[in-house]
Parts: C-alpha cells; structure tokens; sequence
C-alpha cells in the first residue's frame, strides 16, 4: 500500500497530464487528509483538481466509530467495500500526479523509507478513485489509489513487513490516461488495473532527514 507521494512541479503538468495543475497551494509530500492535485475528465477533457488523500476523510469518521484507512482500495473487491464500492460503480475514476511513492524496506532488519519512480524519472500517474463530501465551505473532494497484490513482482515484492501481503500501487500509461478517465463500464476499467512494468521503474533508499 501506499501511504505517502510526492507530487510533480507544477510546470510539469500540462506537458505530462494534459492540463494546467489546479489552482491552490499543496504540499510536494503528501500524506493522508492532506489535499493534492487530481485529474478527472468532463466534456471538455481532462482537468485538474485538489482533493484530500483518503477516500473518506477523518472529518467524516464518527466519533464512536475506530479510525480507520482509505487512502488505497484493493482493485480485487473494490466493488464490494463499502468505501469505494459507490465511486468504482459509477465509474468516478481519476489520475494521480506522481514524481516519486514511498514504501518501507525491510531488507536490512529494520524499517527503510525507499522512494520509487519511473526509471527515466519523469512524472507520472497512480490510477485512482475520487468522491464528493459535503463539508465546512461547501463540496470537497477526496480519492484513493487502487492496489493490487504484489507478492511476485519483481520491485514490488521487496516492500513492507515481512510475511506481510505485498500491494502495488497501478501506474497507468501515458497513453492510455485519456482512454482509463473515459472507461464506460467496471470491466472497460479493469482492463487498466495491472501491475507496473518493474524494468520500466527504478528504486532507491530515500531516508526522511533528521
């Protein structure tokens, strides 16, 4: 799973996603709740805006109910959760800009924040959900990555706790960006939810300064 990003320059966005980046302050890393550039499509095309990471927000969580996740949905049964399920129906499907994501390497018996990218270093676009709340000042927006199960990939695997499943996030192809926002239907979109190419990436160490 992927809990933490970094967005690309804002610059980058027209030559890479295919519209200006939205208007609004960000952070470069992202955590949950907090609000990072997206695209969606309308009848003019793609477009962009900011929305929250975490497909329900921790405002919205009840007080008597356990805080809980949802920055990432498992593509296997996004259909069925509860979460997600009404968003993936209705095909409320997003890119997110993406320069680097951050996964935890156990490989030296603790705990390593290593960054991964495109091998050539370019942007480029985790595939997402997104959602509407109603909240302080009027309509938000949120989304989600969706995953899949990494447990052979050859990079993917190499990720999170030991004995633990390993998840990827999906990286959809510059040229199919146009093609996932237009899919007509669950299935259409399935067809975009696979696993990254692993020649295609590139990994390194990247340790949170002191």
């Amino acid at each position: 799973m992927c809990t933490n990003y970094r967005v690309p320059d804002k610059q980058l966005f027209s030559e890479y996603y295919g519209t200006p980046a939205p208007i609004g302050e960000w952070r470069d890393e992202v955590y949950k709740d907090y609000f990072a550039p997206i695209i969606r499509r309308d009848g003019d095309g793609p477009h962009s805006d900011l929305a929250s990471f975490g497909m329900v927000p921790r405002e919205k969580i009840p007080p008597a109910v356990k805080l809980f996740d949802t920055m990432n949905a498992r593509a296997e049964t996004v259909g069925e959760k509860r979460s997600f399920s009404g968003a993936w129906k209705k095909q409320q499907l997003c890119l997110i800009p993406t320069q680097v994501f951050y996964e935890p390497d156990y490989e030296t018996g603790k705990a390593v924040r290593w960054s991964t990218g495109m091998a050539d270093g370019s942007p480029f676009a985790i595939a997402g959900l997104w959602r509407e709340w109603e909240g302080e000042g009027g309509t938000r927006l949120s989304f989600t990555m969706l995953t899949l199960n990494a447990d052979h990939h050859p990079l993917m695997k190499r990720f999170h706790k030991p004995g633990s499943e390993k998840r990827s996030v999906i990286i959809v192809r510059t040229d199919d960006y146009d093609d996932w926002l237009a899919s007509r239907s669950t299935d259409e979109a399935r067809s975009f939810v696979v696993l990254p190419v692993a020649r295609s990436m590139n990994a390194a160490p990247a340790p949170k300064s002191a």
